[in-house]
């Protein structure tokens, strides 16, 4: 593993060659390189896929080859003006977005999408997130890395020149150029507070953005709405993807995603390779937002104590000083003690 990247940073992206035997296999890819929770570029990681070929031979050859799965179904599109530069965001006063939905049928939506790449004039469009197995069924499993877990669903991105705005994602990414280039900046998960984040049920594709890494103006009228985010900026990572390359970005890890060429095609993944039972951690989460946020200063403070000690375990078990047969739940949480715990919890919700 070895450094390399572009753009503004002291912490440039870390690279893994093919071949590798942490590229391997989806156990080995979790153990060597999910486990450390660190983005990493994987060079020429979908090249060799039939959908990667196909576009290296053009945009037309891609766009026919994805346009052979079609199931026929109207996916969800987003339309914008052209002066908008595809820069998809809220409108000023964060009351709307200054794009529009619209369904359409797949071959419509491509038609839109080559319509502005000869004409840029043109109103941008943008199909994110389809799920392959619903839409192009069989795409999915011609087009797989080995590793990607099982039964997670690959998701194609496509359209001309956008930038998706600075997020985070709850679930591990890996996601995949297929044609165009793309641009990842990233922000480690600790820089939230640097961000500004945008209201959290109010949101323009599902999560929150940053409002301060999206701010196009002035720079002394930047640094003045966002005092903070210059702490964040000195941290970005910044990497350039070709055709056939790969990044994997940790859950919780800020990306802003620009595509760049007039057609672009993307392939995702999101999966959750430390799930432990059926509850997404970002529950626990909101819930503790409206048991304890607005407590008092003290309360919150004996709170973070018992929460450091049963949960984020700096000085490790809870329950370190008992023998193992005695942890009672706490014993073994991958094997029966999550239900117990969960079935305690629902049963308090329940009253």
């Amino acid at each position: 593993m070895h450094a390399s990247g572009t753009g503004t940073t002291d912490q440039p992206v870390a690279e893994l060659a093919p071949g590798e035997a942490a590229i391997a296999s989806a156990d080995a890819f979790r153990e060597a390189v999910a486990r450390a929770g660190r983005p990493v570029v994987l060079r020429g990681l979908a090249a060799s896929w039939p959908m990667a070929q196909a576009a290296a031979a053009s945009d037309a050859a891609v766009r026919d080859y994805i346009l052979g799965f079609d199931a026929g179904r109207r996916p969800q599109v987003m339309q914008a003006e052209a002066r908008l530069g595809g820069g998809y965001f809220y409108r000023p006063g964060l009351d709307g977005f200054n794009f529009e939905r619209r369904e359409m049928p797949l071959s419509d939506a491509f038609a839109q999408m080559f319509a502005h790449a000869a004409d840029a004039t043109r109103p941008t469009t943008y199909l994110g997130s389809l799920v392959a197995p619903a839409y192009l069924p069989g795409l999915a499993e011609a087009n797989r890395p080995a590793i990607v877990p099982d039964g997670v669903d690959l998701r194609l991105w496509m359209g001309n020149p956008s930038t998706v705005a600075c997020h985070y994602d709850a679930f591990d990414n890996l996601a995949c150029v297929i044609a165009g280039r793309r641009r990842f900046t990233l922000y480690p998960p600790d820089c939230i507070a640097d961000m500004y984040v945008s209201p959290i049920d109010h949101t323009i594709a599902g999560q929150p953005v940053s409002l301060a890494a999206a701010t196009a103006q002035d720079e002394d009228d930047h640094a003045r709405r966002f005092p903070r985010f210059a702490a964040a900026a000195a941290r970005r990572q910044v990497v350039d993807l070709a055709p056939g390359d790969a990044l994997y970005i940790p859950k919780l890890w800020w990306h802003q995603v620009e595509a760049l060429a007039p057609f672009n095609v993307m392939a995702n993944y999101w999966w959750d390779g430390f799930q432990q039972g059926p509850d997404a951690p970002m529950l626990a989460m909101l819930f503790a937002m409206i048991t304890l946020a607005e407590r008092p200063e003290a309360e919150r403070a004996a709170f973070r104590a018992f929460f450091d000690h049963f949960v984020f375990r700096p000085e490790g078990h809870p329950l370190a000083h008992l023998p193992e047969a005695q942890r009672g739940v706490l014993r073994n949480l991958a094997e029966g003690g999550s239900g117990q715990i969960r079935a305690m919890i629902m049963r308090a919700l329940r009253g």
